[in-house]
């Protein structure tokens, strides 16, 4: 028994002390690497993934103690193989994985590290549905194709084009590129017009045979997103069907930057095939330590012959690595153990060889996976940290333009402020700029060697021509008229189309098509439907540009104004006895004569005491009021004013008066000579305010605007379709079955009193629509046909146009107005109130010098008053000398008295207040004199 135990004890201590201790690193760990060897990336990550395993092998500060142990396996460019290499590299135990390059091999092999919980690490795999909510294993440490495709469609809307046609290889990668590519086009009112998607491994028929079917298409514009290793073979086929001529535009993906930067300057035989296209390249930032990668990647490539050069998945390469193992160094100093334990899901069958029970379970996978999350470093790349998306923080890219033997730069584009001039590091440090005016390249070498921006589309040379839908309508056909064959529409609209196409620099084969009976007008908004699911390329005639069609359809810049106005019968009015009484109110004519004679009084009253002609008796005075009150209103009044007061108040109101006088005279001559509206009404608002039915051009969107914008109830709509229903319609009148007014457009209104006489324009133009011609939406057509209208009205040819098709009315120019009004109390008020105010102010000005006058009349009067009967006597004479047809008031102060007083003329007034101080000196002497004689 007591050797069994120490059997056992023997047993337990030789187990310890082959197994590392508790909290002991152990002395190497494995990490697994997937890619192609012979590729375009696999070449460049091989070398840099060895480099940095053994500069990290060689830091003491990193993984100290512990030999990081790389494991490799080649994918062979494809899919089966390469999910195969992946299990053959689970077998060994590796705690993690960097690659692969192939987002197809990513899709599959993501099932398997989720499994076996081993992070995955890839540098290559840009398929943006490589998403961490499927796989959260994943972990992408390049940059993805959902940024890639945001910033080819900045250049896109940057250069203003808005149909692309994508190039992209049928698989994971290319799919998943392209669909992103589709979502940022619409962000920006653009769109992928055409997919041209090349099977995996396909030869160079199928090459051609898809490039040819795209270039029949009208985009001019081409998104390349294919792989590196057979990529170049486009550009070769394109290059025999003339593809590559001035005219296209090429943008491509980081894949071709990455075979450019590989390729050898012996081995560009190639360079002449892409002259011109532009290509996006992953932004890595200049420093020391890319310097010294590079210089060493170099050396070692020569050192082991190997022909091509680095691109930039090599930098990511290497910064996967350091990732890794900086992750893996906080894993163990967290504690943290490596060990693997059996899937019990995994077993071997009885006639299976696949061996899967060897493949493990990483038991401390979810905190490495953890700690990866956590990494923020300084690497090749730039900042190596992930979001809460698990994307790499700050991705930018470099903007190439392909020229001569090789490549500039042109600008950058970052998601933090879109495309600059100025690198994503110092745009870093300022704040975020996406404005219109911020977004800058420098200029491009397009192919064909020119400089200026293509057009980026031209029409498809499919041999189809553009469908054109014309309404077919019994009236207004000097504006648009449908004929029975594609070619015979004509009208003022068309002549202006034909002219505008003539003025596009590519022909545009047209072929137009007559929408309607000819009896019955169409629907317009129907025919606009029609464009928006592709029965039409285009409609032309007299379509107004309203709200709800530019929701569904493009249109040209207008060709004309067209608003909406009221057309009702007029009639002449018949001449009255008391027409001179029409120009005012009521209320205007009493105001006006209750200030005449308000004016009056208030004149006679500053005039009265200085004034001669003022005077008289009171008859003659009341007289004198209504005289001068009403005849300065034909500036004939015979007195004179004396007085300033008088004078200022005179003036205001000879103003008022000519202004009253002129406003009569115009209103008077507008009443007699103007046309009277037969059915009262003289505006939009009283015709939405009225009960009377409405008639309206059948099949336009005059309906709709006075249902939903004016409240207008559908009962009182009466359709009519051609001049003739609308002259008979207005004659009938509301009474008779027809109707108070037609709202119609502008120039269809023009052409029909161009013939009816009789009918008028009621109030302004209340809508300021115009017409265009409609295409399909985000159709280069019709910004080109907007340029050239500009074109056509610059040269005066828009309005020659116009002149041929809309002739002089046969009425004349006889209407001077229409529904003239009586003027009322509100056009004057505030010229009356002024005078009113001046008037009362000079009243008050006046009393106050009177009420003055008076204080001192009756101080001279109390301190000069005789005491002997003498004195007495002296005063009575003057009295009766100042007023010899009134007594002389036996005590002042009365308001009677002070009546009396503003009565007496104010010169003589002055008179007796002069007399009365000489009076008092002189008494004031007489009385000293006797006073000396008695004392004496």
């Amino acid at each position: 028994m007591g050797a069994g135990r120490l059997l056992v004890l023997c047993l337990a201590l030789a187990a310890a002390a082959a197994a590392p201790a508790a909290g002991q690193r152990p002395s190497a760990v494995s990490v697994g690497a997937l890619f192609t060897y012979d590729s375009v990336i696999g070449r460049a990550a091989q070398l840099a993934i060895e480099l940095a395993v053994d500069d990290v092998n060689a830091d003491a500060t990193v993984l100290a103690g512990t030999n990081l142990n790389l494991i490799t396996q080649d994918t062979n460019c494809s899919g089966f193989l390469g999910t195969i290499e992946a299990l053959e590299l689970m077998e060994k135990n590796v705690v993690a994985v960097i690659g692969p390059q192939s987002s197809g091999i990513g899709h599959v092999i993501s099932h398997v590290v989720n499994e076996l919980h081993v992070p995955l690490l890839s540098f290559a795999a840009t398929d943006p549905t490589l998403s961490a909510s499927e796989y959260p294993y994943f972990l992408r440490s390049t940059i993805s194709d959902y940024f890639q495709m945001h910033a080819v469609a900045s250049v896109v809307d940057y250069y203003q084009w808005k149909e692309v046609t994508a190039i992209f290889i049928d698989d994971d990668y290319g799919r998943g590129g392209v669909s992103v590519l589709g979502d940022a086009l619409a962000s920006k009112r653009a769109r992928i017009s055409y997919k041209a998607a090349i099977p995996p491994n396909s030869n160079t028929d199928v090459v051609s045979d898809v490039l040819f079917r795209a270039n029949m298409m009208e985009s001019r514009v081409f998104v390349v997103h294919v792989n590196p290793d057979t990529g170049m073979e486009l550009f070769s086929t394109a290059n025999k069907l003339r593809m590559m001529a001035s005219g296209y535009v090429w943008i491509v993906t980081d894949w071709l930057a990455a075979v450019l930067d590989s390729s050898r300057s012996t081995d560009r035989n190639d360079m002449n095939y892409i002259q011109g296209i532009i290509v996006l390249r992953q932004h890595t930032p200049d420093s020391v330590a890319k310097s010294k990668f590079i210089s060493k990647w170099n050396n070692m490539a020569r050192n082991r012959s190997i022909g091509s050069a680095l691109n930039s998945y090599g930098f990511y390469a290497y910064d996967s690595v350091w990732t890794v193992a900086r992750a893996i160094d906080q894993f163990l100093d967290s504690g943290q153990q490596i060990n693997f334990s059996a899937d019990p899901r995994l077993h071997d069958s009885n006639a299976s060889t696949l061996r899967l029970s060897t493949l493990k379970i990483f038991d401390g996978g979810e905190q490495l996976l953890q700690q990866l999350l956590l990494t923020n470093i300084t690497g090749l790349t730039g900042q190596v940290r992930f979001d809460s998306d698990r994307n790499l923080v700050q991705p930018a890219y470099d903007i190439l333009n392909v020229g001569g033997s090789g490549s500039r730069l042109i600008g950058y584009w970052s998601n933090y402020s879109g495309l600059s001039v100025a690198s994503p590091e110092i745009l870093y440090q300022k704040p975020p700029n996406r404005s219109t005016s911020a977004q800058r390249l420098y200029s491009v070498i397009w192919p064909g060697d020119i400089t200026t921006k293509p057009r980026g589309w031209v029409f498809p040379n499919n041999g189809k021509p553009l469908r054109v839908g014309v309404p077919n309508k019994p009236s207004f056909k000097e504006l648009v008229s449908g004929g029975k064959g594609p070619d015979n529409a004509s009208g003022y609209s068309i002549d202006i189309f034909n002219a505008a196409i003539k003025l596009l620099p590519y022909p545009v084969p047209c072929q137009f098509v007559a929408i309607g009976d000819g009896i019955n007008n169409p629907n317009y908004d129907d025919i606009i439907n029609r464009i928006s699911t592709n029965s039409l390329d285009a409609a032309v005639g007299d379509f107004a540009i309203v709200r709800n069609r530019t929701k569904i359809a493009e249109f040209t810049q207008p060709y004309i104004e067209a608003g909406l106005v009221i057309v009702a019968p007029a009639r002449r009015a018949n001449s009255s006895a008391w027409a001179f009484l029409k120009p005012f109110t009521v209320e205007m004519w009493c105001v006006t004569g209750a200030l005449f004679i308000f004016v009056g009084v208030v004149v006679w009253i500053l005039e009265h005491r200085t004034n001669e002609e003022f005077r008289g008796s009171p008859r003659q005075q009341v007289l004198t009021i209504f005289w001068f009150s009403f005849s300065t209103m034909f500036f004939a009044h015979r007195q004179n004013t004396v007085s300033a007061l008088g004078r200022f108040v005179l003036i205001i109101w000879l103003f008022v008066v000519l202004i009253i006088n002129s406003s009569y005279t115009a209103s008077l001559t507008s009443i007699l000579t103007v046309q009277q509206l037969a059915t009262g009404i003289t505006g939009l608002d009283n015709l939405v305010a009225s009960a009377l039915p409405i008639g309206y051009q059948a099949g336009k969107f005059v309906r709709n605007y006075l249902i939903d914008e004016l409240n207008i109830p559908a009962s009182r709509l009466v359709p009519l379709s051609t001049v003739q229903e609308y002259a008979d319609a207005l004659n009938r009148g509301p009474k008779n079955g027809g109707v108070a007014a037609i709202v119609d457009e502008m120039p269809c209104v023009e052409i029909f009193l161009s013939s009816h006489c009789k009918f008028r324009i009621v109030g302004q133009e209340f809508t300021k629509e115009g017409w265009g011609f409609a295409f399909q939406r985000d159709s280069p057509l019709a910004a080109d046909l907007s340029t050239a209208i500009l074109q056509l009205s610059e040269s005066g040819q828009l309005q020659r146009i116009h002149d041929e098709w809309f002739t002089d009315p046969s009425c004349g120019s006889e209407d001077s107005g229409l529904g003239a009004v009586q003027l009322s109390l509100g056009s004057f008020w505030g010229l009356f109130l002024v005078c009113a105010l001046i008037c009362t102010l000079a009243l008050m000005v006046f009393f106050g010098r009177v009420c003055w006058q008076y204080s001192r009349y009756s101080n001279s009067k109390a301190d000069g008053e005789p005491n002997d009967a003498a004195a007495t006597a002296v005063a009575t004479a003057i009295v009766t000398e100042m007023q010899p047809s009134k007594p002389r008031p036996t005590r002042l102060g009365s308001f009677k008295e002070l009546m009396q007083f503003v009565d007496t003329k104010e010169e003589e007034i002055k008179k007796v207040m002069k007399r009365r101080t000489s009076e008092k000196d002189n008494g004031a002497g007489g009385s000293s004199h006797g006073r000396s004689v008695s004392s004496a």
